[in-house]
């Protein structure tokens, strides 16, 4: 039987090896790190082990939009899926992917619902797009193919549609956005559906946090599984890494996936953070063709754990994202984060919907306006809104109720794929 160090030298091994091929591919058909390399008079040969990364200088989102075409390595009648990030950070940036990445990119999530506990014998109703250059539909849609699970394409809303369809299909897992699962829950109480005698016993949790950094449920998490026994399986990626980290039964953090991508956690200079500590998601991917990235700061802040995991796999975990770095708020002497705002609001029965809107004002200061749908429009509702915001953040944003109607169209434009919590109108 392997040891825990067998298994780590193993993994060193497989990394320095694909690191290597990475540095003389880039070093051969990247036009924007063929020009880093050079500028920065960087000696790919020095580059013996993941320990040397430092030497190379890190890339980040904005080289990524003002350089977007200069990172692609292959001949555009080689590209064969071209998605797109969904411009959280800033404007969208184009992935080209080949037939070779779309593979990985299967390979990648089918062992991400492996991690999940999923089986042959499941099947998962995607309530995701599978459109408009998302790339996480077109992952989940390939990694349950190469699982050989069975699979309903429903797409996002309309929760009538998606009751109906679980209890005609009997879809034993649901793979969705945290928030929609709540109106799940929302519909299925208003229209006597008793939810924990369906066949859905486990959610994929997809592009919200559902857990605190002490792997404890969030308000979302804690009210999903409140009202409906199923388990949850948060999961962290992004467009650029084309890879996923996705939790295992126990719960503990995302798992990595050495094979394909190295992954450091850096502070602000740039330095590895130790377990435990924030730091800024920095990935390394491996086996890429299309665009491969070398040290490519995520802007997402997490923490790493390495201490093997009770399930067995020894690689490190991820923490949930607990902020944005372009995203930080500096509010009348708080720093905020947008998920932790989403918790305050998610945790009360007053807000029924709500998105957060920052914008700078006359000096260029931060300013935080909640735009917020009420359980009911009342003076005494108000109050306790605000009492609760000024007792939790110790400040007092600015506040604008509006209809179901009015936040719909705020959270969803033409171009979006999912709802939009967080819009930044800073300069």
């Amino acid at each position: 039987m392997d040891t825990i160090s067998d298994k780590a030298e193993e993994t060193t091994t497989i990394q320095e090896t694909k690191l290597k091929e990475l540095l003389a591919y880039l070093s051969a058909n990247s036009p924007f790190y063929k020009q880093l390399f050079t500028e920065h008079r960087v000696d790919i040969n020095a580059i013996k082990s993941v320990t040397d990364l430092p030497l190379i200088p890190v890339t980040t989102k904005d080289d990524l939009q003002k350089h977007n075409d200069d990172f692609l390595c292959v001949p555009a009648i080689n590209v064969v899926e071209y998605m797109s990030t969904s411009g959280t950070l800033g404007s969208p940036v184009t992935i080209a992917l080949t037939e070779s990445d779309l593979d990985r990119l299967a390979y990648n999530e089918y062992n991400s619902f492996l991690c999940a506990g999923g089986t042959k014998q499941d099947i998962y109703q995607l309530m995701l797009t599978l459109d408009r250059q998302f790339m996480a539909g077109i992952a989940y849609y390939s990694g349950i193919r190469k699982l050989g699970a069975g699979m309903v394409r429903l797409g996002p809303g309309v929760p009538a549609l998606q009751w109906e369809t679980i209890k005609r299909l009997k879809p034993t897992t649901i793979v969705a956005v945290p928030s929609f699962i709540l109106k799940l829950i929302q519909f299925a109480k208003e229209t006597n559906i008793d939810i924990n005698q369906t066949s859905v016993k486990k959610a994929i949790c997809i592009g919200e946090n559902i857990r605190n950094t002490d792997f404890s449920f969030n308000i979302l998490g804690k009210k999903i599984t409140e009202a409906w026994n199923i388990q949850l399986f948060s999961t962290y990626a992004s467009t650029e890494m084309q890879t996923a980290f996705t939790e295992c039964s126990e719960g503990k953090g995302g798992h990595y996936k050495p094979e394909l991508l190295i992954v450091e956690v850096l502070d602000e200079n740039n330095q590895p953070v130790a377990p435990n500590i924030p730091g800024e998601v920095t990935i390394t991917t491996l086996g890429i063709e299309g665009m491969p990235l070398l040290r490519y700061k995520t802007g997402d802040i997490c923490m790493y754990f390495d201490e093997p995991c009770a399930c067995g796999r020894t690689s490190l975990r991820l923490s949930s994202i607990i902020g944005r770095k372009k995203q930080m708020i500096k509010f009348k002497g708080t720093t905020l984060y947008p998920p932790a705002l989403f918790d305050l609001l998610n945790e009360r029965e007053e807000i029924l919907d709500f998105v957060i809107e920052v914008y700078s004002n006359e000096i260029g200061l931060d300013q935080v306006a909640l735009y917020l749908v009420p359980a009911e429009d009342s003076e005494e509702c108000d109050h306790r809104i605000r009492a609760y915001l000024q007792a939790r953040l110790r400040v007092s944003p600015h506040i604008k109720y509006v209809t179901v109607e009015e936040i719909q169209k705020i959270q969803f434009t033409e171009a979006t794929r999912k709802p939009i919590k967080f819009i930044d109108k800073r300069l």
